[in-house]
């Protein structure tokens, strides 16, 4: 089965304004890493995904600004698909489609942030799309606490719905790729 890795948002915003950090921000780029570093070995395309805004030039996503930027850490590499979006939806109005149509891709799996926004929205959408057998990395997304819940209890909220119905959650070492 051809696969492809889809790293979601993982953008300087979240590591640089306080009010903005991800939970476990400094482990969740070394963790993502890993998984890059084993989608390489096994000749497996990585594909990040950028949230973008066009209109907003005092918004923390608006296209070249510092916040924007992908997290310096993360392991990019010339001829990897940068994918930019304007939604919470990596499938809507992107070349994602076309590029994973194109490379026969069929199953997803996902890293990246935030676990309830962006990550959860790709996730469906995926699964919506007929990508129906896709994985979820392991301690390799994030989101920020609010109002009602702590970032671990969304995490673990996210990850209940989804495992076994949207995607099945994976350790690295369980031989994904």
């Amino acid at each position: 089965m051809k696969q492809a890795l889809i790293v979601i948002d993982v953008q300087e915003v979240f590591f640089n304004l306080p009010e903005n950090y991800l939970y476990q921000k400094e482990d969740l780029v070394l963790r993502i890493n890993q998984w890059i570093a084993a989608a390489r070995r096994a000749e497996v395309p990585v594909i990040f995904i950028q949230h973008t805004d066009y209109n907003n030039k005092n918004g923390e996503f608006y296209v070249d600004s510092p916040d924007w930027q992908l997290h310096h850490g993360l392991d990019i590499r010339p001829g990897d698909a940068v994918i930019r979006k304007t939604t919470w939806d990596s499938f809507h109005n992107t070349e994602l489609p076309v590029l994973l149509e194109g490379k026969s891709i069929e199953q997803l799996i996902f890293a990246g942030a935030q676990t309830e926004f962006c990550l959860d929205t790709t996730i469906r959408a995926a699964y919506s799309r007929g990508y129906k057998s896709n994985i979820l990395a392991k301690n390799s997304h994030s989101t920020l606490a609010n109002a009602v819940l702590t970032a671990p209890q969304i995490i673990e909220h996210h990850e209940h719905i989804w495992n076994g119905r949207f995607v099945k959650i994976r350790e690295l070492d369980e031989q994904v790729f």
